[in-house]
């Protein structure tokens, strides 16, 4: 295999990993497993891997001050233990499908929010800007029909699905109103895990270590997510670990979510850029909606189709109304709107924009 083809590869292999997850938590979630026990192990194990990490590479770090280490703990408790387990309770209370179209909403809400908190300009009179109404537009509308419109079920590809459970309370009939209700959760799990890439992007400025921000993060939330828990289900029989899917999805989300994608995440953004890497996340939704049909077998309806499509439009809209941006700071924009116009912005906003799409899948490895 030839060194071009090698940034590839990697980007399909990590969408294939997060649609084993999707599809691993789902079918421990369908089981019985609680998802707030569910989250604690998993960061407990994923902080575990990453220190051992940590301390092999990062032999002389440089100390990191009270006053990081206080603000990583809130950014934690917003992003990770509020947006996390809002996020897999979600899951359990839709489907896969949905949460893998909802992951392609999260560049137009994370522009939303900017745009609102006034750090991002929107210039109506060229092809960008529009493009940017355009892609938030798609978002809400890919969002509403997700959430209102169901529309014919497809049938499972296979009816004797790999996860099958015995328990006849394993998979509860969900209500409309219910799944309306936790698919708007999951699109504001998503919200708030934007606002976590952006406070984070803060943070790594005052302390530039990815790998030790990122320990720090895991080991909060692993507390954070302790407290969760034990609150949340005080039953202790519930926490035992057994050889099931649920131990499964915790070691799987633990390694191959924490440990392995995380690297390869980073190699594909330093080798191809943030933008390249972002553009192959609509595969993660074609592959679930396969997979979760298959192994969990899930009915997947026409309005879930549709609503990922739209997301999925979402995404590239915003991807290319970036890209029309970058080639303007350079010069060869072509909207009639001169250099001077966009000097500002080029000064200012791409390079914090790619530091934060990278940050968004470099650091997925402590949330979602």
């Amino acid at each position: 295999m030839g060194a071009s083809m090698t940034p590839y590869v990697v980007a399909i292999s990590i969408q294939l990993i997060y649609t084993g997850m999707f599809v691993i938590s789902k079918a421990a979630f369908n089981q019985g497993t609680n998802t707030y026990v569910f989250i604690f192990y998993r960061q407990a194990v994923g902080s575990i891997l990453l220190l051992l990490v940590a301390l092999l590479q990062r032999k002389n770090a440089r100390p990191m001050s009270s006053r990081v280490l206080l603000k990583l703990f809130f950014i934690v408790l917003i992003g990770i233990t509020l947006g996390v387990n809002l996020y897999h309770v979600s899951i359990k209370f839709t489907s896969a499908t949905v949460a893998s179209a909802a992951d392609s909403s999260l560049p137009a809400i994370t522009f939303f929010l900017a745009l609102l908190l006034r750090m991002e300009d929107v210039k109506l009179r060229s092809t960008s800007g529009i493009a940017k109404v355009t892609s938030i537009a798609l978002c809400l509308a890919g969002v509403f029909t997700i959430a209102f419109f169901a529309g014919p079920s497809i049938s499972p590809v296979n009816h004797h699905r790999a996860f099958a459970s015995d328990s006849a309370g394993s998979k509860p009939t969900v209500s409309k109103g219910v799944w309306i209700k936790w698919t708007f959760l999951m699109i504001v799990a998503n919200m708030v895990w934007s606002v976590w890439i952006v406070l984070q992007a803060v943070v790594l400025k005052e302390y530039p270590d990815k790998l030790i921000v990122t320990v720090a993060q895991c080991l909060f939330s692993t507390v954070q997510s302790f407290v969760v828990a034990v609150v949340a289900e005080r039953d202790f029989s519930k926490w035992k670990l057994h050889f099931d899917i649920g131990l499964l999805a915790i070691l799987y989300s633990a390694s191959m979510v924490t440990a392995v994608s995380y690297y390869l995440q980073a190699w594909c953004i330093e080798m191809r850029g943030p933008m390249f890497f972002a553009a192959w996340t609509p595969l993660c939704f074609v592959f679930t909606i396969f997979c979760s049909s298959f192994f969990l077998g899930e009915i997947v309806h026409l309005g879930s189709v549709l609503g990922g499509i739209l997301l999925v439009g979402s995404l590239y809209t915003m991807l290319w109304a970036q890209m029309n941006e970058s080639k303007a700071a350079n010069g060869t924009d072509d909207d009639g709107i001169g250099k001077d116009q966009h000097k500002r912005s080029a000064e200012s906003e791409p390079e914090e924009q790619e530091q934060t799409t990278a940050e968004i899948k470099g650091s997925t490895l402590t949330g979602v």
